[in-house]
């Protein structure tokens, strides 16, 4: 298990969107090559989807001894976020009861225990009698989704719906039921420009922006702050950025910020919208707004009740489930018709740290438990 993650650190994989499509370290090609031709060993059956140039899921198959009535996936990612910063990260350490390297929290330790806890059962030979356990390796993660996006299609068709996934990601191995959603927006104010030396003939974009970025910091924030999910608290905003002017002596034109709203589950990107713009208007302001995302991710809600959920539950020792704060696959895949829950080892905390790490003890457990829930199918 932890020499698997360490061939895994080993295999740079980092999304396209954060380097260069030529440089080596980019793209899951390899760590998806891997994967694939450690299930084909084990008698897996193996196949891959297509989901945009170079970039492919990977799907590997245990079947059952019988016919096929459920069908579980265990689905993690393979890209990481990466810089050249952090290249001495590719190569793998373990050192203190850890492994250490890019990708060995989020998420490389979750598809090292995922695949083990397949393959030990696809060892043993006493395969479930009428449940299919899939090994689903997605792209594109980290910052589009689209590896998740692209499998909820194919969801359409028998061969591929499941009765539940469990989306690998460092949940300190509690059962996450429900996460937030992201919004990504624009804003932008326009004005007049205007000699510096006389401001009075201009209007200021960059003034008419402080009061936007103070309204949504302030009105807006206690309006979300009224609202409530049992597992995920309220919803937030966030004024990442903000651009505005060329020189000290031009009164600025236009002024631009990008916005991080987190959603609850049942909130939509044009709801965010709708409100963004009545608070403004109700302060008397008004911006124009733009979508950063080809997507928002939605948020995520799936019953804690359903019998899967139950049996990861009892697998990993937990009375109930919980909620998390940043979104993944599992909302995509909801999407499609898969009931979704997150789980997987290490902690939320080292992930995209400078230093990333797994513990080993982590890693164990999470393997375990999941090779139990695996053997608990019928």
């Amino acid at each position: 298990m932890v020499r698997l993650l360490r061939d895994l650190i080993a295999l740079p994989s980092v999304n396209p969107a954060f380097l260069p499509d030529a440089d080596p370290r980019t793209g899951e090609a390899r760590a998806i090559d891997f994967v694939a031709a450690s299930a084909a060993t084990a008698g897996l059956d193996v196949e891959f989807q297509s989901v945009s140039a170079g970039r492919r899921n990977v799907i590997a198959r245990l079947r059952p001894t019988g016919r096929t009535l459920r069908r579980v996936l265990l689905a993690p990612h393979l890209d990481t976020v990466g810089e050249p910063a952090l290249d001495a990260q590719l190569v793998p350490r373990v050192a203190s009861g850890r492994v250490w390297g890019r990708g060995a929290c989020d998420t490389k330790g979750c598809v090292a225990a995922m695949l083990s806890a397949v393959l030990r059962v696809a060892a043993s030979g006493a395969r479930p009698a009428e449940t299919e356990l899939v090994f689903l390796g997605l792209v594109d993660e980290e910052n589009g989704q689209s590896g998740s996006r692209a499998y909820a299609t194919l969801a359409r068709k028998t061969e591929y719906r499941a009765d539940i996934a469990v989306v690998g990601e460092p949940t300190r191995l509690e059962v996450v039921t429900a996460h937030k959603g992201d919004v990504w927006l624009r804003l932008r104010t326009r004005g007049k420009a205007a000699h510096g030396a006389t401001p009075h003939l201009g209007t200021n974009a960059v003034h008419l922006m402080a009061r936007v970025v103070d309204v949504l910091e302030t009105t807006y924030r206690a309006q979300l702050s009224r609202k409530s999910h049992p597992l995920l608290g309220a919803p937030t905003i966030n004024v990442g950025s903000i651009r505005g002017g060329t020189q000290p002596n031009i009164v600025p034109a236009e002024c631009v910020i990008a916005i991080d709203r987190r959603t609850l589950p049942g909130e939509t990107e044009a709801g965010v919208r709708r409100e963004i713009t009545r608070v403004l208007r109700e302060a008397g302001l008004k911006a124009t707004f733009d979508t950063l995302r080809a997507a928002s991710c939605d948020a995520l809600e799936t019953d804690p009740a359903l019998p899967e959920v139950a049996a990861l539950l009892k697998a990993a020792g937990r009375k109930q489930t919980v909620g998390v704060h940043y979104f993944c696959d599992a909302a995509p895949l909801s999407a499609g018709g898969i009931p979704a829950v997150v789980f997987g080892p290490g902690d939320i905390a080292q992930a995209h740290t400078s230093a990333e790490w797994i513990s080993i003890a982590s890693l164990e457990r999470g393997t375990d438990i999941l090779e139990r829930f695996l053997r608990s199918q019928p």
